[in-house]
């Protein structure tokens, strides 16, 4: 028996997100969302939550259906609140070993459960309201975007929880992050304005096989449209036979002809052409140096004193894409740190070639300013006229309206591609990047995959997603933890073993 039935749905705010949408949820479904930023997954989600109407077609629900629905943003009234309490909100009276369940299956330490959600890291807050939703037994798990503020040892854990919920309970994620599409579903809906496709595999196998259909639709409608000409031209030929000779039935026959070609026409399917969210390119500059960044033997300290980890000689070349890999709390943004340092000519172990032109990306995107927008940005950074400056900003998918906003109203992905176009434009032969893909999506992270892959500029990168990571590195540098003196900075031939102790390492606060 179906969870909830789809027929004819669409929505529309301004332009169509999506219509003529069918889709059936059956009880052990784990449906992949598809879509680029801004297209309607999140207004989907809404929409079979509860939360907001379609506007055409129709939507049937079992009867007494629970649904639970895991948004992107924790409600601002929750900050106060401790996380034993967001949870126990969602339980009937009498009801509270509920929360301490629903707690223990995300694996919430009980240290956590008496501090207030405002105490929280991103990535926990995100367990706990994963936990709100869960409390109620849900038939059916709507979860937007559910690995944003994660790092691989809680995708994982999170993985994990998913592959342990009952058979029947049903899943619909709308996320960006590829690979764990990969390992948590066993379907696909790639959402669209018009002839959105579901198919029943995971993933990265879905979208190989939306790019046959793709295609296939594309020599159909050229095949159809061939067709069509050659009707209009023999109606062509018989018309001036018919007007030349006199006959009725040369003039019927030409009508057919041509009646017959408009019915074709009118019936053929175009290619579906996705509305681009702008264009990432990354224009690079010639480097002469052997070694763009050289790092002595050295210790990377914490904060508080304590040593995190030995670093040995090691070196980024030109062409080299270095992945540092490593468990949370390891050092790398302490690393990441001390490489930005000599990037700005500071003195220290780490050292960066003069011929080093740097384009430095962090996952907060501090290096935008917030109450600037994006035209000041470019033309206060850049010798780009007015006109010039609205060309590249609308082909980095900053629309005019949005040129002139301030950046701080900017959508996560829009801020995104902000921030790579100002890479662009510095030109340069070493990227420093730290979670670059947070808020791109799939279309995003494939463009910024084959720019770096292509420009083949240097580049120091840590990320979680592992797409990514597969995609660009060519070497990888492991934090071993563990020891009484620290861990280890070591080079690693592959990232796979990194990538699945991380997945399989257990979570603490």
């Amino acid at each position: 028996m179906s969870l909830l039935t789809l027929k004819d749905a669409g929505i529309t705010l301004g332009a169509p997100l999506f219509s003529n949408l069918d889709l059936t949820m059956h009880p052990g479904d784990r449906l992949a969302l598809v879509a680029p930023n801004g297209r309607g997954k999140s207004t989907l989600l809404r929409a079979i939550a509860g939360l907001t109407e379609l506007t055409e077609g129709q939507m049937t629900r079992k009867r007494g259906l629970v649904t639970g629905f895991l948004a992107q943003d924790v409600p601002a009234g929750l900050a106060g609140q401790t996380v034993r309490d967001v949870v126990l909100a969602a339980v009937d009276d009498g009801e509270d070993w509920r929360a301490e369940i629903a707690l223990d299956d995300l694996d919430i330490p009980e240290a956590l459960r008496d501090l207030p959600m405002s105490a929280l890291s991103g990535g926990w807050q995100r367990l706990v309201m994963l936990a709100r939703v869960w409390v109620r037994a849900p038939d059916l798990i709507l979860m937007d975007e559910p690995t944003n503020h994660l790092d691989l040892s809680r995708i994982g854990q999170l993985q994990r929880w998913i592959m342990g919920l009952p058979r029947g309970t049903a899943l619909v994620i709308a996320s960006h992050d590829r690979a764990f599409l990969d390992d948590v579903a066993n379907r696909t809906l790639f959402l669209r304005d018009r002839a959105s496709r579901d198919f029943a595999l995971p993933f990265t196998r879905a979208q190989a096989a939306l790019d046959e259909v793709d295609a296939a639709t594309a020599r159909q409608h050229d095949q159809d449209l061939h067709v069509a000409r050659q009707l209009r031209r023999q109606a062509a030929k018989l018309k001036n036979i018919g007007i030349n000779s006199g006959s009725d039935l040369l003039v019927v026959k030409t009508k057919q002809l041509t009646d017959r070609a408009a019915r074709i026409e009118a019936a053929a399917t175009p290619a579906y052409k996705p509305r681009s969210a702008g264009d990432i390119r990354l224009e690079t500059s010639d480097a002469h140096a052997r070694a763009l960044i050289s790092v002595a033997p050295c210790d990377v300290i914490a904060p508080d004193g304590r040593r995190l980890f030995r670093c040995p000689q090691l070196w980024i070349a030109p062409g080299d894409r270095v992945v540092l890999l490593g468990p949370n709390g390891a050092g790398k943004s302490r690393f990441m740190a001390m490489v930005d340092a000599a990037l700005q000519g500071r003195e220290g172990p780490i050292r960066a070639a003069p011929t080093v032109i740097a384009g430095v990306a962090d996952q907060g995107l501090t290096g935008l300013d917030p109450k600037a927008t994006p035209h000041g940005t470019i033309t206060a950074r850049f010798d780009l006229g007015d006109q010039a400056a609205r060309t590249v900003l609308a082909g980095a998918g900053v629309s005019l309206t949005l040129q002139s906003t301030p950046i701080a109203a900017l959508s996560g992905g829009q801020k995104a591609r902000l921030a790579l176009l100002v890479l662009r434009l510095q030109r340069p032969n070493f990227f420093l990047l730290d979670e670059p893909t947070n808020h791109l999506d799939i279309e995003g992270q494939e463009a910024l995959e084959d720019e770096l892959t292509e420009k083949g500029a240097a580049t120091l990168l840590v990320s979680h997603d592992r797409s990514l990571i597969r995609a660009v590195g060519t070497r990888f540098w492991w934090i071993e933890t563990g020891g009484r003196g620290g861990g280890q900075l070591i080079e690693v031939d592959s990232p796979e073993p990194c990538i699945e102790r991380m997945l399989n390492a257990s979570v603490t606060p």
